[in-house]
């Protein structure tokens, strides 16, 4: 069997980003009218709902956030890096792109009403765009467990696979992510505005940019390439 692939420190690094997914997913739910951005299964079960009747599901926030966050997978699948870039560079240059996208909706949060329902489609699409990048590159990525926006198969992994307590450790340090980001985006928004979890999150992108073109340009990157 071939020796498991050295994901050096991408693993932290992507335990970032799956904070900073908690809490813009925050304010999309509890904000933006019930939509996810990042988390599209929910999307299309939401989509299920609007076209059973259902009251409080919205057709054009969901829709919208589903073609923007394909617009920024495309994006991120095409435009970041080929395969010969580094994952770490890979990283840090979809990061930096990402954390632009949600500072613009970060001082669009901020300069406007988010209770605007324009306001609340653009907030939507920008955030999906960013999240869809996102996705993109941590496929590229490839280490395994960390998907850093869906936890459906790493819960289910975290039961089902009889694995090492690495792995074990990887798989609860996801979800305790996820809902870390997700706790700090409901009480920002409870206790601050609509803006306050979109700085942090666009904050912990920037880091991990920097952080991953630091590591990536080290004298032993080459081991996890």
């Amino acid at each position: 069997m071939p020796a498991p692939r050295n994901h050096g420190p991408l693993p932290a690094l992507l335990l970032t980003l799956t904070v900073a997914t908690g809490l813009v997913d925050a304010v999309s739910y509890l904000v933006l009218g019930h939509v996810f951005v990042a988390n599209m299964t929910g999307n299309v079960v939401f989509a299920g709902f609007a076209l059973s009747g259902v009251d409080g599901v919205s057709w054009s926030a969901t829709l919208l956030a589903l073609a923007a966050f394909g617009a920024g997978a495309y994006l991120g699948g095409r435009h970041v890096g080929g395969s010969s870039t580094h994952r770490g560079r890979l990283l840090a240059l979809s990061t930096a792109a990402q954390s632009a996208v949600v500072i613009g909706a970060a001082v669009l949060a901020a300069l406007a009403d988010p209770g605007r329902r324009a306001v609340q489609l653009t907030l939507v699409a920008l955030l999906a765009v960013a999240m869809g990048m996102q996705n993109a590159v941590v496929r590229r990525l490839a280490v395994p467990d960390l998907t850093t926006t869906v936890l459906t198969l790493t819960t289910a992994g975290l039961f089902a696979d009889r694995t090492g307590a690495r792995v074990r450790g990887l798989r609860v340090a996801s979800i305790l992510a996820m809902a870390a980001g997700a706790l700090g985006g409901g009480l920002l928004l409870r206790h601050a505005d609509v803006a306050a979890p979109l700085w942090t999150a666009a904050g912990l992108l920037a880091v991990c940019s920097a952080t991953a073109d630091r590591l990536s340009r080290a004298r032993h990157a080459g081991v996890w390439h």
